[in-house]
């Protein structure tokens, strides 16, 4: 596993980094030499020149991969279509780059392209802000790396002169100095940077105006500006002054002014002083600093101060510059640069220096009427320090990130060169480098001389020429070619020169000469200043300049001085002129009074300051040249001495002085070592404290130990044997006791930098011995340690190890970072030495912090494993012996296994973040991306879920936090995990095996997604409501990582950029922060402060809603990729489980398949994505194909119906995706269910139980706007799959859609071919389905009418009696139902009837068991009650038997209750026949048990049962048990009643008002104001077509039952007590109903028009029924001609007449209801007044034109029947005049009398009637 490129690791682990040269021109001349007799001076050349050396893996190096791109998962509900309305998004914006579904604007990648796993690793949707740098910073005791030591960094400005224009007209040149001046110090912050400005007829190619200056800014302060001094030709006596540059008139030069000053400036190479301008670069905010006051002036400053480097945003606004247009001033800004105009130069009178400028006596003069024009522009720093970079810079990036780049983080900086070092700019010189508290990082050498005053006694035209001179022995020698010339490019110059003091007694200057200085300083190095007088008239030559005198310096005793000098002024010089004798005889000015005064500025890093450090380089050259005595007491005091070196001396020379103490400790004799390392402990000890930032490794030694140290070019040899032995030794003594001191508390708090030295100075040497040695392209081996170093080196560790331990039992702070220090030793040593060896030290560690240890060790113990494994090859280190795997990795999960298992919450939380961050680190490093790779490296965390599963209470322990890391880990390792693996882990045992998709199910607990809108049915498992809060944390999301919320509270505190924006802005204006955000009202952390003050923090929703939108999509993004990756990695799983199962290969209950059951179970009843239902099927078929028969088996009823409950559940759902795959999923099933088991049957009642549980969850009918209720789109998709199901022409095409092959549905038992499938038998199975599916809907739909249309609720609770026939229990449930509302309507038939049905159920069922009293013949007379009892006793009541609905209440103790019900209602329906054939089944069973109490009620009830039928019989009035009636629907409002018939049973008392009023009331309440109810008031037949759109009809029609043996054909007039002799069962299931008409249009007629049709309706089913109400299914008319009709009456009477004295009575008792039955008979029949009967049939047919009409055959027989009539009326009075008393001779006088009229009146029609009577 090499590094991607192929690199070894170790190879460029040193990269030298060149230093950035300051200045350019860094060759000094004078620093050439050889200086072998200065080792020192070696030492610090060395020091300043070298690159530097940095190790570039120490603090780790990491290539990370993107993240993979997160797609936009869809979690349906039921009623959501998220991904047509994706789709159709998408086809809208098809013109733009398709990126609608992944917001992290990667391109989408089909999920299915991976051909390994099914989704993405769940690890990137856990951790996907994975930040590596960010996590490293989290351990305690991080080493931060430290950028690249700058010379001058913090904010730079460079200046460049635009140009200078005066009204007067330019026509002389001009020369200038810039410096940084601090004008309330009146000190000068750099050396000056010189300009010229030439008129154009002069203008000098070579000198370029496109220079700029370049000076370096501490910090922003409002006394900081730049000072501007102007200097021109100095004026010709009697020639034009300076004046003209500021009168008012004339303006302009005149042409001969203009000629003096062209050629006066051509022979006068001497200056004077012009003008001067202070520019202050920071506003003040007050606006009256001291300096602008005094000015009088206040312009606008270039630069705002919080813009160029305060670290204050909010003040940005106060400060940013107001773009004022000042009378004197004005600025304009471009890019990042800012133009000055200077229009405030103050001329100058007379000479000054720089110390008076500001004296407020100098302001008199006038302005000088011109510009300078100025170019200022701020530089960026070079090397931000890490502390600069944006809060959380990552974020910014991951928020604009665009995936394509390969992000790559390494610690530490690379310098790049900028543009502040183009050749051309100049780099000012910061003096304040000499003051600052920071250690020399360049090498400079520079001594500036600053001439201020010369005072003598007459007045003259002076100035100075300075020169250094290496001796004094010849003036005629050249001096030393050492001062830096003023343009630009030239070389060193021997000498230079001040402006000239024009006619002035006390001469003053402000010039500034700098100079190189030597490396070493001899006594007789000199500054030497020669003082001019000049005549600024020309007469007949150029002016020439005239000695007045010499000033001399000896530079060894005065350059360190830091005041002013003053010195006399000699008169001529002479050989030798600076020893003291020849000193004594030299003549002087002014009476050898020191009239001559200058300042000198030394700054240099070669040469100290401090005598004490001086005298140390003095001893070390000594000791290293070996000149001084061997036992060094000189040397060892002056290192003592550098004690009491003060700091800021110390801290510049500090890298050479440690440099030097190391070559001591390194070959020095034991004394010199222990002296040395004492005084490095000490000066350390002090730099920590004295220039402390707070830090545990103080910067400036952290910059020498990762840049500064290095093998010195190889000279030396390497110093950490010697380190380790002397502190090793130190370590020893105090171990055994011995005092040392305190020093070595201090050794301990410095123990980091030895440390790292020790490493560093090992990774040098290893890289100098094999760097040449090993061909390219191969790692470096290990450095092999001498045994001796190694040993000392063990020994020093186990010591520091026994303080850590000690220390940490007191609880002191030093204690941890000690342990750190040691940690990242034992990281560092892994890419040096040999890594076996560093285990030793590792093992040494574990030893002595072994178990669990107090809290406080242990959490030194986890820091300690933190930072190993952390390091870059963790995942490649060897195992402690060679036949072991990782041994680092070993001890890793070791200790977090028994910190899982530790009572310390804080550290629990801890280990599970180490495993986390270790495992983002290997997902995500771009050298392990191989499969190979990762599966190593899952083999490496395996053992910890072994360790997990031994212990699993450890587990249930951790909070859900915890759980989540753990589980997070788990499902990463599996997933990358080979198959014989986990079939290893799975073979152990049942229970283990058990525990292992425990642990899934805790994943899917732990990552469900629970959208806060989804009201998904979750069905039968545990209601969740939507809304429930986990307990509040201040967290916005409990699912993902914990480094998650800390990623996006960083992200609310900042505002989201767009990639537009530039990082900073402009230099120095902000765009008002009103524009920053136009979409939101206030900043993010506004709204986030906003949302935690107004309380709204106390949720988890109330926080993610404060958040940022752009966030808010992001986080849901995340946690929707995270539930998805998780669910797809559980189904992967389960998938490789039941291949592994199918073959036996491992430890399972093979009876149950529990693991596999209890997952899928987990799987179904959570919410999730498309993603996972289209990966679902493939494995759902290939487990059912695998394991059908255990799945199918009884022992997983549970399991079955929970499947078949979700598959319907998502048969319901609107997204056609997911319903198709439910759909299949269903096939999938029934096809199962053939294979093992031949048919469907017991499959069917499971889908029929499971859908009837979920219709109580789905809301199948809905409301409409006006109140009444329709189908909902939810039923309307659950009939849509259930025809689906059942549907062979579209089952092809769905199992290709979702990804099976078409065979998947065959039915093909193994050895033979014929596939055993059979649609048609699906088809049934379907079809029962959705009738249950449409009685609910049905029932539903009622909604409120229920109480209003019993009639329909009655048959609500019938149809789904019916459609959940197969289920027993469902069916007896509403069987009991239907019989509950008939009691209440007290339709006591009815209710009778469903109690038999229910008996009738049961009664089947213990048949068909054989286990019951009863047989088939039982059954059969119970039919013959209720014909709604099936005949066909089959198996179905047996394979209903599902868990919950068994056959355990299907008991003859049941039976027997409901059939004593059916009894009693049938009794109170006054149906007695009934009761008896009820009772005779009873009777059976209490014979079988012999309960004779029992039998002795049957019987006594039984009698009283036969003596009703009896009583019923014998009543003179004809018992009826119920009223019938035919109601015809017509009208679109009826719905599905429209243009069907019914016929009503109704109780005996309701006559056709009665129900005409009733059915009114409920149909009206359906009306809508559009529809209107007509009653059609006759019984014809009614034409739909022909009646009235918009009014809704009902035909109510008295029905009479049709008896079995009935002549329908008859033409008699029915009266219906002629049939009701006989005892017969009152079932009915044909009615008539007689209705007359006429055929010539009349409404009414005679006898001889009247016609007659007889209607015959047969119903659906037979009454008493299970219902009120039965469907007419069938009706027949038949026409009876108007003679038929009279013929027909005629004989009804002869018939009633004949029954009345043909019927037996048995007694004489009996005689008196016979007399008065035959009176009222005859009187309707002989009485003279009755002549509409047969005297009017007489003379309709038998006289006239009608008589010709009828046929011969008609004639004889209505005359026949006339006879017949009249003569058992004859006989009828007969029997009459029998039976009457004296009471009744009267009446039968009357009948006598009638009789005879009657005749007579016939004869006339009928003349052979008195032959006849």
């Amino acid at each position: 596993m090499e590094e991607e490129e192929g690199t070894p690791l170790s190879a460029h682990r040193f990269k030298p980094l060149p230093r950035n040269p300051w200045p350019p021109a860094a060759n000094h001349p004078l620093l050439n030499d050889n200086f072998d007799q200065w080792p020192h001076l070696n030492d610090l050349l060395h020091c300043y020149k070298a690159d530097w050396v940095k190790d570039h893996y120490k603090y780790g190096h990491y290539d990370a991969v993107p993240t993979p791109p997160f797609h936009t998962q869809i979690f349906e509900g039921p009623d959501t279509d998220i991904q047509t309305e994706l789709r159709l998004a998408n086809a809208r914006h098809t013109n733009l780059e398709d990126n609608s579904l992944s917001t992290s604007g990667r391109q989408i990648l089909d999920p299915s392209s991976s051909n390994k796993h099914y989704g993405i690793s769940p690890l990137p949707a856990y951790e996907p802000a994975f930040d590596w740098e960010n996590e490293r910073s989290l351990i305690f005791g991080q080493r931060v790396p430290e950028s690249i030591p700058h010379h001058n960094s913090g904010l730079k400005i460079t200046v460049k002169v635009l140009s200078l224009t005066f009204q007067a007209g330019l026509v002389e040149p001009f020369y200038g100095t810039i410096c940084l001046y601090n004008r309330e110090r009146r000190e000068k912050l750099s050396e000056d940077f010189y300009f010229h400005v030439l008129p154009s007829d002069i203008r000098d190619d070579k000198i370029s105006m496109d220079r700029k200056g370049v000076f370096s800014l501490d910090t922003p302060s409002a006394s900081v500006c730049l000072m501007v001094q102007l200097e021109k030709p100095a004026t010709e006596e009697g020639g034009v002054t300076p004046s003209v540059y500021s009168r008012k008139d004339p303006v302009h030069l005149t042409e001969r002014e203009r000629q003096k000053l062209q050629v006066w400036s051509r022979v006068m190479p001497y200056r004077e002083p012009f003008a001067w301008a202070i520019i202050p670069l920071f506003e003040n905010n007050s606006n009256a600093s001291a300096g602008a006051a005094a000015d009088g002036t206040s312009p606008s400053s270039p630069l705002a101060a919080s813009v160029s480097g305060s670290s204050s945003q909010e003040s940005m606004m106060e400060n940013v510059s107001k773009m004022t247009l000042d009378s004197k001033f004005a600025q304009y800004s471009s890019g990042s640069s800012v133009i000055v105009e200077v229009s405030n130069l103050n001329k100058v009178k007379e000479c000054y220096t720089e110390d008076s400028i500001q004296d407020p006596k100098r302001k008199v003069h006038k302005p000088v009427k011109g510009v300078l024009r100025l170019e200022v522009e701020k530089l960026h720093a070079i090397h931000p320090d890490l502390d600069d970079v944006s809060e959380g810079g990552s974020i910014v990036n991951d928020l604009t990130d665009d995936g394509s780049r390969k992000v790559s983080h390494s610690n530490g900086h690379n310098g790049e060169v900028h543009s502040e070092f183009n050749n051309d700019n100049f780099q000012a010189f910061d003096f304040r480098t000499m003051t600052r508290c920071e250690p020399f990082s360049q090498l400079f050498h520079y001594l500036y001389v600053y001439p201020l005053t010369i005072s003598l006694s007459r007045k003259r035209n002076l100035f100075i020429r300075v020169e250094m001179r290496r001796d004094d022995s010849d003036i005629r020698k050249p001096p030393l070619e050492v001062v830096y010339p003023r343009d630009n490019g030239a070389t060193l110059q021997k000498w230079a020169h001040t402006q000239i003091a024009t006619g002035t007694r006390t001469a003053c200057y402000h010039d500034e000469i700098k100079m190189c200085l030597p490396a070493v300083l001899t006594p007789q190095h000199h500054l030497l200043f020669t003082l001019y007088h000049v005549d600024l008239q020309t007469k007949l030559e150029p002016p020439k300049p005239v000695i007045v005198g010499y000033a001399v310096l000896p530079l060894s005793t005065h350059v360190q001085l830091q005041s002013d000098v003053s010195l006399p002024i000699l008169r001529e010089l002479v050989p030798h002129y600076l020893q003291d004798s020849v000193k004594e005889r030299m003549e002087c000015l002014e009476d050898g009074k020191n009239v001559f005064r200058l300042r000198l500025k030394l700054c240099s890093s070669l040469f100290p300051v401090n005598e004490r450090i001086r005298d140390f380089f003095l001893e070390y050259d000594r000791h290293t040249l070996r000149t001084s005595p061997p036992w060094g007491s000189e040397l060892l005091e002056a290192i003592n001495s550098l004690k009491n070196v003060e700091s800021t001396a110390l801290l510049q020379f500090l890298q050479p002085i440690l440099n030097m103490l190391l070559h001591l400790i390194g070959d020095g004799g034991e004394t010199l070592q222990v002296a040395a390392f004492r005084a490095m402990v000490n000066i350390l000890t002090r730099v920590q404290q004295e220039s402390s930032d707070g830090s545990e490794r103080n910067r400036f030694l952290v910059n020498y130990v990762d840049f500064a140290f290095d093998n010195f070019g190889g000279r030396q040899a390497p110093v950490y044997p010697g380190l380790s032995t002397v502190w090793g030794s130190l370590a020893r003594s105090k171990a055994k006791g011995y005092r040392v001191g305190p020093v070595y508390d201090d050794v301990l708090a410095m123990a980091w930098f030895f440390l790292e030295l020790i490493v560093k100075s090992m990774g040098l040497e290893q890289i100098s011995l094999y760097y040449n040695n090993i061909p390219s392209g191969e790692d470096i081996p290990p450095l092999q340690l001498k045994e001796g170093v190694f040993r000392c080196i063990t020994q020093l560790y186990d010591c520091l190890l026994t303080e850590v331990h000690e220390r940490c039992k007191k609880g002191l702070s030093l204690a941890k970072r000690l342990n750190t220090t040691l940690a990242f030793f034992c990281y560092d040593l892994l890419s040096i030495i040999e890594p076996r060896q560093v285990f030793e030290l590792v093992s040494l560690y574990m030893d002595k912090f072994a178990g669990v240890c107090q809290s406080v060790l242990h959490e030194c113990k986890l820091t300690f494993l933190q930072i190993l494994c952390d390091h870059d090859l963790f995942v490649e280190m060897p195992g402690r012996d060679p036949s072991d795997r990782n041994y680092l990795s070993s001890v890793l999960i070791q200790e977090i296994f028994l910190t899982l298992d530790h009572d310390d919450l804080s550290q629990r939380t801890k280990a599970a973040r180490m495993l986390v961050v270790l495992m983002c680190k290997h997902e995500f490093d771009a050298r392990y991306q191989k499969s190979e790779d990762k599966l190593y490296i899952a083999q490496l965390y395996f053992p910890l879920i072994g360790q997990i599963l031994d212990e699993m209470p450890v587990f249930y322990n951790l909070n859900a936090i915890e759980k989540r890391e753990v589980l997070i880990v788990t499902l990463q390792t599996i997933r990358n995990l080979d198959d014989a693996s986990l079939i290893k882990a799975w073979q152990q045992s049942i229970a283990r095996t058990r525990l292992f998709f425990k642990l899934l199910e805790e994943c899917l607990v732990h990552f469900e997604h629970n959208k806060s809108t989804d009201t998904l049915l979750m069905g039968s498992s545990s209601a969740r409501s939507p809304d429930a809060e986990r307990p509040s944390s201040p967290k916005y999301s409990d699912r993902l990582s914990p480094a998650i919320n800390s990623y996006l509270s960083e992200a609310s505190r900042q505002e989201i950029r767009h990639s537009g924006t530039p990082e900073n802005g402009y230099l120095w204006n902000r765009v008002s922060p009103q524009l920053s955000s136009p979409n939101q009202p206030y900043s993010l952390r506004e709204a986030l402060a906003q949302a935690q003050s107004s309380r709204i923090g106390a949720t988890t929703r109330a926080l993610r809603e404060s958040l940022h939108p752009v966030l808010r999509q992001k986080l849901e993004l995340w946690e929707e990729n995270l539930t998805t990756s998780v669910s797809l990695q559980v189904l992967e799983m389960t998938e490789k489980f039941s291949s592994a199962a199918a073959s036996r290969s491992i430890a399972t209950d093979y009876a149950k398949l529990d693991c596999i059951t209890s997952i899928l179970m987990g799987l179904l009843s959570r919410s999730q994505p498309l993603a996972f239902w289209k990966a679902f099927l493939q494995v759902f078929e290939s487990i059912f194909r695998l394991h059908g028969a255990t799945l199918m088996a009884r022992e997983n009823d549970r399991f079955l119906k929970q499947v078949a409950f979700h598959l319907l559940r998502l048969a319901v759902f609107r997204n056609d995706s997911v319903r198709k795959r439910a759909v299949v999923g269903l096939q999938i099933l029934i096809r199962n269910s053939f294979f093992n088991f031949g048919h469907t049957t017991r499959l069917r009642v499971m889908l029929t139980i499971t859908l009837s549980e979920l219709m109580s969850d789905v809301q199948v009918a809905q409301m409409r706007p006006d109140g009444s209720m329709e189908e909902s789109g939810e039923a309307r998709r659950l009939r849509k799959s259930l025809e689906e199901v059942a549907d062979e022409s579209a089952s092809e095409i769905s199992l290709h859609e979702c990804g099976l092959p078409s065979t998947a549905l065959h039915v093909i038992q193994e050895g033979s071919t014929e596939n055993k499938w059979s649609w048609p038998e699906v088809k049934q199975l379907s079809q029962c389905l959705i009738l249950a599916l449409d009685a609910g809907l049905e029932h539903s739909l009622l909604g409120s009418v229920v109480n209003v249309d019993r009639y329909a609720a009655a048959e609500g609770f019938y149809k789904l009696a019916m459609a959940y026939a197969p289920v027993p229990d469902l069916h007896i449930m509403w069987l009991l139902h239907l019989c509950d509302a008939h009691q209440e309507m007290q339709s006591w038939a009815e209710a009778a009837q469903c109690a038999v049905a229910v008996a009738g159920v049961i009664m089947q069922a213990l048949v068909g068991r054989n286990d019951a009293v009863w047989t088939h013949e039982h059954v059969a007379s119970l039919r013959k009650i209720c014909p709604a009892v099936s005949t066909d006793v089959n198996s179905e009541a047996s394979a209903a038997e599902v868990e919950g609905y068994g056959a355990s209440k299907l008991t003859v103790d049941a039976a027997v209750k409901y059939l004593q019900l059916a009894n009693k209602l049938f009794a109170q329906a006054e149906l007695f026949h009934f009761c008896a054939s009820i009772q005779e089944l009873i009777i059976p069973v209490y014979k079988s048990r012999r309960a004779y109490g029992q039998l002795a009620k049957c019987h006594t009830s039984l009698t009283g049962i036969y003596e009703s039928i009896l009583e019923q019989e014998q009543s003179p009035i004809p018992f009826i048990d119920a009223t019938y009636y035919r109601v015809g629907f017509y009208g679109e409002k009826f719905g599905k009643l429209n243009k069907k018939e019914y016929v009503f049973r109704e109780p005996r008392d309701v006559r056709l008002g009665d129900i005409m009023e009733k059915l009114s009331h409920i149909y009206e309440s359906k009306m809508d104001g559009d529809h209107t109810l007509h009653i059609i008031p006759d019984s014809r037949q009614v034409k739909a077509e022909e009646l009235q759109p918009g009014v809704c009809y009902l035909q109510l029609t008295a029905v009479d039952p049709v008896m079995e043996d009935e002549d329908l054909g008859s033409r008699r007039e029915r009266i219906f007590s002629l049939s009701t002799g006989a005892v017969r069962a009152r079932v009915f299931d044909r009615f008539l109903f007689d209705t007359p008409f006429t055929k010539n249009g009349k409404t009414q007629g005679g006898l001889e028009d009247q016609w007659k049709r007889r209607t015959v309706l047969q119903t659906e089913g037979s009454f008493p029924a299970l219902v009120n109400r039965l469907e007419v299914v069938k009706s027949e008319s038949m026409e009876f001609s108007p003679v038929e009709n009279a013929i027909g009456m005629i004989e009804t009477r002869t018939a009633a007449l004949r029954n009345e004295l043909e019927e037996p009575r048995s007694s004489e008792g009996d005689q008196l209801p016979r007399l008065q039955s035959l009176q009222r008979i005859l009187q309707g029949s002989v009485a003279v007044q009755v002549n509409s009967g047969v005297l009017s049939v007489c003379t309709a047919f038998l006289s006239g034109e009608p008589a010709t009409r009828l046929r011969s055959q008609e004639l004889q027989q209505l005359i026949a029947a006339l006879l017949e009539f009249m003569a058992v009326c004859k006989r009828a009075i007969r029997v009459h005049f029998r039976l009457i008393g004296e009471e009744d001779q009267e009446f039968h006088t009357q009948l006598v009398n009638g009789f005879q009229s009657l005749t007579a009146e016939l004869s006339h029609y009928i003349p052979a009637i008195l032959s006849e009577l």
